[in-house]
C-alpha cells in the first residue's frame, strides 16, 4: 500500500475545512504547490441517499487530483458504500473522519466520539477498506480530553486494519479549534505505528511546518486556517522542504489579482448570486493585517451588493499605492 501513496510523504496538504474546501478553493491551493486536497467533510448518509448537496461536495476536475475525500458517520456499511459513490466520483483517496468535534455529528455517534469506541472505529475502517481499491487513511484527534489521550492506540488500531496512512490534528475532542496543537502527541504517534503519519495543527506559516517535521518526524504536514487568505504559504512550505530560500509573499498586485480570479471561480463554480454572499469571508481572510484594512473589512462585512464590495476594493487596493495604475487605468 505504501507504494500507492509516495505523494503523501515530504509535502504539505490542504485539509478538510467545512464551508470551505469546495473545487475553487482547492485549486488555488494547488496552484501554490499543495499536492492533496481533501474535500470538506461528507455525510456518508447524505451520499448513500443521493442527496444533490451531497453530492455537489464532491464535483472536481482532472487539475483537482489527487483528490481525497473525507467521509464521516457511525454505520460501517453506510461508510463502505459511501465510499465506493466517492471512489466513483473520483475519489483517489478516502479519509475516515474521526476527529469532528461539532456536536451534531458526536451525537450521531460519528467524528470524534469514536476514539471513544475503538472496536466501532475498527470495524468501520476495516468495511471501508474493503469496501475500495483506493488508499484509506484516518484523521483523529490526540483524544477525547486531555486525561484520555488515545492517539497512538487508535493509530495502531487503524494501521493494524489496514489504513495507509494517519492523520493527527494535535488537539482533543474538548479543545475543539482553540488552544494549542499539542505537536508531542504527533510525535507519540509516530513512534507507534510504521504507516505514514501527517500532522495537522497550528501551522500558521512555512517555517510551523518544517519546526512540526523536525519536532515529530511526521512524514507530511496537513495546512487548515492557517491557509485562509493565504494560499501562498504552500508555496513557502515547499520551498523550505526543498532546501530553498523561502521566497513565498505576494505583492499587493498578486495579492489582489489572485482575489479577483478566486472570486470568479467561485461565481463559476456556484454561480454569482451564491458566490457572491459566500466570497466575502474570503475577502475578509485576503486582506487581513493588511494596512487599513480594519476599516475596509468592517465596510464589507455589512455589505450586501457585489459591486459595491468590488469598489471597495479598488478602493482599498489604491490606498495601497502599489496598484492604483493597474486596477484604474
Amino acid at each position: 500500500m505504501s507504494e500507492d501513496i509516495n505523494w503523501l510523504h515530504n509535502n504539505a496538504f490542504l485539509a478538510p475545512l467545512a464551508g470551505i474546501s469546495d473545487l475553487p478553493f482547492r485549486l488555488v491551493a494547488r496552484s501554490f504547490g499543495c499536492s492533496l486536497a481533501f474535500t470538506e467533510m461528507i455525510s456518508a448518509n447524505g451520499l448513500v441517499r443521493n442527496s444533490n448537496k451531497t453530492l455537489d461536495y464532491l464535483r472536481t476536475c482532472a487539475e483537482d487530483q489527487p483528490l481525497g475525500v473525507q467521509i464521516f458517520g457511525a454505520e460501517s456499511d453506510v461508510m463502505a458504500e459511501a465510499a465506493r459513490i466517492a471512489v466513483d466520483q473520483g475519489a483517489a483517496l478516502i479519509d475516515i473522519n474521526m476527529g469532528c468535534p461539532v456536536k451534531k455529528v458526536i451525537k450521531t455517534g460519528a467524528g470524534a466520539i469514536l476514539m471513544k469506541d475503538p472496536e466501532r472505529a475498527a470495524r468501520i475502517i476495516t468495511a471501508v477498506i474493503k469496501a475500495v481499491t483506493v488508499p484509506v487513511t484516518v484523521k483523529i484527534r490526540s483524544g477525547w480530553n486531555r486525561s484520555s489521550i488515545n492517539a497512538a492506540e487508535i493509530a495502531g488500531i487503524a494501521e493494524d486494519c489496514g489504513a495507509a496512512a494517519i492523520i493527527v490534528h494535535a488537539r482533543t475532542y474538548d479543545q475543539g479549534f482553540s488552544g494549542d496543537a499539542d505537536w508531542r502527541v504527533i510525535a507519540q504517534v509516530k513512534k507507534a505505528v510504521g504507516i505514514p503519519v501527517i500532522g495537522n495543527g497550528d501551522i500558521r506559516c512555512p517555517q510551523d511546518a518544517i519546526r512540526m517535521k523536525e519536532e515529530t518526524f511526521c512524514d507530511a504536514v496537513m495546512v487548515g486556517r492557517g491557509s485562509l487568505g493565504d494560499p501562498w504559504i504552500f508555496k513557502g512550505i515547499s520551498q523550505l522542504f526543498a532546501g530553498e530560500v523561502e521566497d513565498y509573499l505576494p505583492t499587493l498586485s498578486q495579492r489582489y489579482e489572485m482575489i479577483n480570479k478566486h472570486w470568479k471561480m467561485e461565481a463559476q463554480f456556484s454561480g454569482h448570486k451564491i458566490a457572491d454572499k459566500s466570497f466575502r469571508k474570503h475577502l475578509l481572510w485576503y486582506t487581513k493585517g493588511l494596512p487599513g484594512s480594519s476599516r475596509f473589512r468592517q465596510i464589507v462585512s455589512s455589505m450586501p451588493e457585489k459591486e459595491r464590495m468590488i469598489d471597495e476594493l479598488d478602493i482599498f487596493f489604491q490606498s495601497l499605492g502599489e496598484i492604483a495604475s493597474e486596477i484604474m487605468p
